[in-house]
């Protein structure tokens, strides 16, 4: 049996930069808010219907958010999710060096 080399890179911090996405920083934020939204769900012990209820989408939605299927939301509407879930909202603008980048950052 031949013997394979196998070569590993390693990533950046950001996976969709690393797999060539130009939005990459943008659906690194979402994914980041998205997580957030699932972990508040799961605090607050609610079903995905009552997420919904609460969010005012439907089920199959909070389903696709929690699981990171995020075609469907804007940044806006992730940042509303979040509102309704009893968050407050800040936005932080920063200079960057270089390049430069979008965090999520919770307390």
């Amino acid at each position: 049996m031949k013997s394979r080399k196998t070569t590993v890179t390693e990533g950046r911090d950001n996976v969709y930069a690393d797999l060539g996405f130009a939005d990459a920083e943008e659906r690194l934020a979402k994914a980041k808010l998205a997580r957030e939204i699932g972990k508040l769900i799961s605090k607050h012990g609610m079903t995905q219907a009552k997420a919904a209820a609460r969010l005012g989408i439907d089920q199959p939605k909070v389903s696709a958010l929690v699981r990171g299927q995020l075609a469907g939301f804007s940044t806006d509407r992730l940042l509303r999710c979040l509102v309704l879930l009893g968050n407050d909202v800040r936005i932080v603008l920063k200079a960057s060096r270089g390049r430069g980048h979008v965090s999520v950052v919770t307390a």
